[in-house]
């Protein structure tokens, strides 16, 4: 029973959301504002962690199929399969889900406790007294920001994911840049990149809109609001990893 009507207040909280901003130059700036924090400033963190997983699936990958083995001892899949795997992981699964469950963690948490200090500080209240759509003020840009930089953010994770895989063979002996390369080319698929982007703008609105809808309905003190983060990223992980799977077997599926 709680879970629907979690459900509906979460609606709720949306239809209030969505509602057209009362002051345009001031949401404007706002979700400029938004805009920096949640692209620039996670840049470093989506650098670090597409670079080195980059490096370690190409290096796991050559490994595990060109390296002979007792059940296989005379290795025959051709170099180029390993530039393949990389890429196509990177398009459907690293790119898009590890760095929205990274991002979770960092922007889901500053966002629902960011507006959830504003609810206790009595803020949001004092939004409504003066008249003002409180959800729509202090969510909306923070929601439109996430749409517009985390797919933004996912594509440079997809070519840093690649930089690492080329990174990584200058210290695999038996692959090399043109095989990874040609690999990637050789097995591009618009449809891999369109998933991609799809997955992106979903899982954006799930990070920005569910760490809100956290932040918003927090009440007590200080304690409350960190477990107010604590909640709102544990549910958006299990919605991007839910989402995840559906996208998977709606584009995918056999």
């Amino acid at each position: 029973m709680n879970f629907f009507s979690e459900i509906g207040r979460f609606v709720i909280f949306m239809r209030l959301v969505l509602k057209r901003p009362q002051k345009w130059n001031v949401f404007w700036k706002t979700t400029f504002r938004e805009m920096y924090h949640i692209g620039i400033d996670s840049l470093l963190v989506v650098i670090l962690i597409a670079t080195f997983t980059g490096a370690v699936t190409t290096i796991q990958t050559a490994n595990q199929l060109l390296t002979p083995s007792d059940m296989f001892p005379n290795q025959l899949i051709p170099k180029f399969v390993i530039g393949a795997i990389v890429s196509t992981s990177s398009l459907l699964e690293l790119s898009p889900t590890i760095t929205c469950l990274v991002l979770a963690g960092k922007i889901g948490a500053n966002i629902a406790s960011e507006i959830g200090n504003q609810k206790i500080s009595e803020q949001i209240d004092a939004y409504e007294v003066m008249g003002i759509n409180s959800a729509s003020f202090v969510a909306l840009p923070k929601i439109i920001a996430g749409i517009v930089m985390i797919p933004s953010l996912i594509i440079v994770a997809y070519f840093l994911l690649m930089y690492g895989g080329v990174i990584a063979t200058k210290f695999i002996s038996v692959l090399t840049y043109d095989d990874l390369i040609e690999g990637a080319r050789m097995t591009f698929n618009p449809l891999y990149l369109r998933i991609m982007l799809i997955k992106g703008f979903i899982f954006a609105f799930i990070i920005t809109s569910l760490s809100s809808f956290e932040g918003f309905y927090t009440e007590g003190g200080a304690l409350d609001v960190g477990e107010s983060g604590t909640r709102a990223v544990t549910r958006i992980c299990v919605f991007i990893l839910f989402f995840d799977l559906v996208i998977a077997q709606v584009f995918l599926g056999l």
